[in-house]
């Protein structure tokens, strides 16, 4: 009768943090770890903030300097003092307060335009069927790509022809559609659950309650999203306004700021343009701040599934 052989004593495994592992060099604190991180991680992310953010910074710490400090071969980052008399001519030297005023009308009734037509616009594509739904859609991808540059020319010819110069809704009449809104809305209603509008439909609600009462509170993040991009593209718009605007007092800001400038080769003026880019920038910083929560999740909102 054979004995059978004694099996194999069976290693145990190496406990964690031991200094077998260790020598692997794959802990979160090793080199190569660390390394990565820095690389692939912070210092992209250090590079892209300093792209954004310096010439921001040279912009508010020119606002503040004198000629002889703007235009010199010395690297004087600081002013040597806060002197404001900047920004005092840039309100005095053209009607800033008018500026300001036309961007708001022009800015509030654009983008509160815009952003309803997409919510119509994206529900209709989602919920309601009709012909050539898939065509119109493309359409909107379509328009994605095209530059709003091209439509300039026949926009001039038929908003004169209409004799919209130097009007509001001259202005804001062209640049009603958006075709990001409308897409980014409608990629999102897709992910709403289709219960809750079933129901809703059942109880006798029509499209325009479940539109109201139902799509749009639980599409707040992703409508807020649209109507930030909105708002910083009408008061940031430069070309239409400069095309269709010819009197002083219906320009907006970003055209209206450009008379500050006495000439290109005046150094005089820089300071004076720099403060007033300033105040236009503050504005939309400000909407930017208390809509900044609602980006991401609006951006981010129907990606996960489950």
């Amino acid at each position: 009768m054979s004995v059978p052989a004694p099996a194999a004593p069976v290693s145990a495994p190496a406990p964690t943090g031991s200094k077998g592992s260790r020598r692997t060099g794959e802990g979160p604190l090793s080199r190569r770890n660390i390394t990565e991180t820095l690389l692939t991680g912070y210092v992209p992310l250090a590079l892209t903030t300093l792209v954004v953010f310096l010439p921001l910074m040279w912009m508010v710490l020119s606002s503040f300097k004198g000629p002889g400090e703007i235009v010199t071969t010395d690297l004087d980052v600081l002013p040597d003092s806060l002197d404001f008399s900047n920004y005092q001519d840039a309100m005095t030297l053209v009607p800033f307060g008018r500026f300001f005023v036309n961007s708001v009308i022009v800015t509030l009734a654009g983008a509160s335009i815009k952003v309803v037509l997409a919510i119509l616009t994206a529900y209709a594509l989602v919920f309601i069927r009709f012909p050539f739904k898939r065509v119109i859609f493309v359409a909107i991808l379509v328009a994605l790509m095209v530059p709003p540059q091209v439509a300039i020319l026949p926009n001039y010819i038929l908003v004169t022809s209409l004799g919209g110069a130097d009007t509001y809704w001259g202005m804001i009449l062209p640049g009603l559609g958006t075709a990001f809104g409308t897409f980014l809305l409608r990629q999102h209603f897709l992910t709403l659950p289709g219960t809750i509008l079933e129901s809703a439909e059942i109880d006798g609600a029509g499209h325009w309650s479940r539109l109201w009462r139902i799509v749009v509170p639980i599409s707040v993040p992703t409508i807020a999203t649209v109507g930030l991009v909105t708002i910083v593209t009408e008061w940031n718009e430069y070309i239409w306004p400069l095309v269709i605007v010819s009197r002083p007092e219906m320009m907006t800001l970003p055209v209206g700021l450009t008379l500050l400038r006495n000439s290109e080769s005046d150094p005089a003026s820089w300071g004076i343009m720099m403060a007033g880019a300033v105040l236009v920038l503050v504005p939309i910083l400000v909407v930017f701040a208390a809509l900044q929560r609602y980006i991401v999740a609006g951006l981010t909102q129907g990606s996960v599934t489950g």
